[in-house]
């Protein structure tokens, strides 16, 4: 974590420390339980603190306590707050900004135990420890219970988790450094925190700060993901990246879905790459490209293009497009199936990276290179065409891109582990100490949208 993070943290508890007083921050956390050996072996004597600590905890939380000989989190034997308390306390007394009345979280008493503790008693500082524990572990568990509708999850198991009370605890006591894991909310995904932080800075406008309390909302959709790898696109700024243990270690352009065929916030588990695909061209755009081009150009379209014409998809038979009413295809009064075959200017280009979904979304290689030259790239059908395709398909897979495969058919290559993949949009983002702002071409910021409807159920949207 950089210097001026650290700084900018340090700002941020400033209005916490006028609560809980200036010396918070410099107040040690208690050393390791006492030990004395008896009969031969060794057992933990409970210091006063502790063993108050151990009448005052609640049933839910005693097993977290009780695992650890009953040691205080968050306050010393002084009743001092750690840095850790002071930035939770900053958290809790600002919740609003992640959708949660501070009321709920009992955040008026909470700060009045507190500053209580501060007096030394012992029943006070295991009184107000107990009920950190017990505001930490609720505000997590609202973040993490966020409502989620508008992302599409393929599986519950994409979907952010609830943790039980004890999960919350001992995940955070188990950081290599308590006060970083609460100033980083590390229990969310790693744009949520310098997302956040720009809330509270004054010198953005209320419009802007209205943009980023859209967006927190998104990025809430997405788990924390601290260990693996996964991969995130952004429709907005269209963009991805890729992950490996909460860190992004590669980025590249990409190309979207156009405001008339958005591009739907979803998550899927990518299980195989397709080369040399065939392009399985949409129902839609059958009748409004295909259909369109073949009444202005003729047969020779279908052609040029390599594309051949069927009654199915699957085992359908192969149909002479001479005689077919394309009249009635563009009027929607027939229906024909159409693919592209590989290779040449197939939309697919040489991979596509499959997930399963309704609506026909993919990540895909693209002969159209000229798009991602763009600052603006909303220009497919939906799917998501990458600056370099190869590049991901060695990240994805460890190995290089075929260069030459024997025959001209698709072949379908499995992944050495499923990676999860998130398509969000966000027209706020971090980017480096600043936020970036991106224009909302999907018009989602001022409305409320539903999650993409079903019946956008596509083949292979270019």
């Amino acid at each position: 974590m950089g210097a001026r993070f650290k700084e900018r943290m340090l700002r941020l508890i400033l209005p916490a420390l006028s609560v809980l007083g200036a010396a918070a921050l410099l107040a040690p956390l208690p050393l390791a339980a006492q030990a004395q050996s008896r009969a031969g072996g060794w057992q933990v004597e409970r210091t006063p603190l502790q063993r108050e600590i151990a009448d005052q905890v609640s049933r839910e939380l005693r097993p977290f306590y009780a695992a650890r000989q009953f040691q205080p989190l968050w306050l010393n034997e002084f009743g001092r707050p750690s840095g850790a308390a002071s930035m939770l306390m900053h958290h809790l007394r600002t919740a609003q900004f992640d959708g949660i009345d501070s009321a709920r979280l009992g955040f008026p008493k909470l700060a009045r135990l507190v500053e209580r503790a501060r007096r030394g008693d012992r029943e006070d500082i295991a009184e107000a420890e107990v009920e950190l524990s017990a505001a930490f572990a609720a505000y997590v568990r609202s973040m993490r219970a966020a409502d989620h509708d508008k992302m599409i999850y393929e599986s519950a198991a994409l979907a952010p988790v609830v943790p039980t009370p004890r999960a919350a605890l001992e995940t955070a006591a188990q950081a290599d450094a308590l006060e970083y894991y609460i100033a980083e909310m590390r229990w969310m995904h790693p744009l949520y925190a310098p997302l956040r932080e720009a809330m509270e800075d004054r010198r953005l406008s209320e419009t802007q700060r209205r943009q980023i309390w859209t967006n927190l909302a998104r990025i809430r959709a997405i788990p924390a993901m601290p260990q693996g790898r996964h991969i995130l696109v952004d429709a907005a700024s269209a963009r991805l990246w890729m992950y490996e243990d909460g860190k992004p270690v590669d980025s590249m352009k990409v190309v979207v879905g156009k405001p008339e065929l958005q591009t739907p916030m979803m998550a899927g588990f990518i299980r195989h790459a397709i080369v040399n695909p065939y392009w399985n061209v949409p129902e839609d755009l059958v009748r409004n490209s295909i259909a369109v081009n073949v009444l202005d150009q003729g047969i020779r379209y279908l052609r040029g293009g390599g594309y051949e014409v069927f009654s199915d998809w699957r085992g359908g038979t192969k149909i002479d497009p001479t005689t077919v009413d394309w009249h009635a295809v563009r009027e929607g009064r027939s229906k024909v199936y159409v693919r592209q075959l590989p290779g040449g200017s197939n939309f697919m280009g040489k991979v596509k990276f499959e997930f399963p979904n309704a609506q026909g979304i993919y990540l895909h290689d693209t002969p159209d290179k000229h798009l991602l030259r763009e600052d603006a790239r909303q220009f497919s059908s939906g799917c998501v065409r990458l600056e370099d395709a190869a590049r991901l398909h060695r990240w994805l897979m460890g190995t290089p891109l075929p260069t030459r495969l024997r025959g001209d058919a698709e072949q379908q290559v499995p992944l050495p582990e499923m990676v999860p993949v998130y398509i969000t949009y966000l027209t706020a983002l971090p980017e480096g100490q600043t936020i970036a702002f991106h224009d909302d071409v999907y018009g989602r910021d001022g409305i409320q949208l539903a999650a993409v409807d079903s019946d956008r159920a596509r083949a292979d949207r270019p």
